[in-house]
């Protein structure tokens, strides 16, 4: 990894009544890096990044950027700058005129500013509306407005508060990769704050989730969908089929448990577990048919079909297993005649690799 542009150190933020928004994290951010603070709605992230822009405080704790301390930096002073959810373009003005307001009040030379604000139009597209007012544009005109003016300033760090949830789900599936085109050209370290998992893993390089306050793992977004490390982890990204487990044994690599409904299970693992555990397998990594499978070495039952949801390129299929759990199955509709080939009430057979089994002990 290159040069660490943000550092977190055991950074603690406590609000009035004992509650701690932010819970003593510590983690770096390298430089030109695409970082995601992933959670739920309250798990402080927000938080995390407004004490990055220096719009909160800490309690305790050290925010270093660059090299350098931010305690007694104030906001328009840090080598950050922020998009905001609303954007908070000012309606009376040109997009010019938007992009070139804090290379103004800043007292930028007008010609600088004029070069400036040409480049970041240039960086997001927008050259050829520099003259139009927030009004005559789309949300996701607009966006890159607000996108053009946080870069006209070169900040180190680009802070994103859920830049992307007041667009429609076609035109943010733009923009995510708009925003990862530009974050690379750009050359500068984008952190977003999101609650999307989708928006997250799309564009990040590494991802922080987040719980209660709390970083619970960060990675990259395969590792952590594939190898998530607790529970929460695993159920916040992504769909997944959490199953309880009692371990029978745990030796040399092989982890052997019984499960409600499946059976007795033999599972490769590394990891240590005893007693109640969770197992789990995405929806994606189970396959269906409607006679028993043939295959080797592969976890099988039989249940019947519970629920269909169909969604054009996949259809969810909920089975109900005799004596166990409901396990969910995404099918690829690969086929014209549409569907999942399976209805409602149907006897099926799920089956699935070992090798696709999490376990998880946290």
């Amino acid at each position: 990894m290159s040069e660490t542009i943000v550092s977190i150190r055991n950074v603690t933020k406590s609000f009035p009544g004992g509650v701690k928004a932010v819970d003593n994290v510590s983690f770096d951010i390298a430089q030109n890096e695409f970082f995601a603070l992933l959670g739920p709605s309250g798990c402080g992230k927000t938080t995390l990044l407004r004490m990055i822009s220096g719009l909160e405080t800490p309690t305790a704790g050290q925010i270093v950027i660059g090299g350098e301390d931010m305690a007694l930096t104030p906001p328009n002073k840090r080598p950050t700058n922020m998009v905001f959810q609303s954007y908070a373009v000012f309606p009376h003005m040109t997009v010019a005129d938007n992009v070139a307001y804090g290379l103004k009040v800043t007292g930028v030379p007008r010609d600088e500013t004029k070069r400036r604000v040409a480049e970041a139009l240039e960086m997001v597209k927008l050259t050829a509306l520099a003259d139009r007012k927030p009004d005559q544009m789309s949300g996701g005109q607009r966006q890159r407005v607000a996108l053009a003016r946080a870069l006209v300033k070169r900040p180190k760090v680009l802070l994103l508060d859920e830049p992307l949830s007041a667009l429609d789900a076609k035109l943010r599936d733009e923009m995510r990769l708009e925003l990862t085109r530009l974050q690379e050209n750009v050359g500068i370290t984008f952190i977003i704050v999101t609650h999307d998992q989708d928006e997250a893993l799309s564009m990040a390089s590494r991802i922080a989730v987040m719980d209660r306050g709390a970083v619970r793992q960060i990675a990259t977004p395969s590792e952590l969908y594939e190898h998530p490390s607790s529970r929460f982890v695993a159920d916040f990204i992504g769909k997944v089929n959490l199953i309880e487990a009692q371990v029978i044994s745990n030796t040399a690599g092989a982890l052997v448990c019984e499960v409600k409904g499946l059976g007795r299970l033999e599972l490769p693992t590394a990891s240590p577990a005893a007693g109640t555990i969770a197992i789990a397998v995405r929806p994606e990594k189970l396959k269906i048919g409607t006679s028993e499978p043939l295959a080797a070495n592969v976890i099988k039952t039989r249940g019947k079909v519970r629920d269909v949801a169909y969604y054009g390129d996949t259809s969810h299929v909920v089975v109900a297993v005799d004596n166990g759990p409901d396990l969910s199955v995404n099918v690829q509709n690969e086929s014209r005649l549409g569907g999942a080939g399976v209805e409602r009430g149907q006897e099926v057979w799920l089956h699935w690799s070992p090798n696709d089994t999490l376990v998880l002990t946290e």
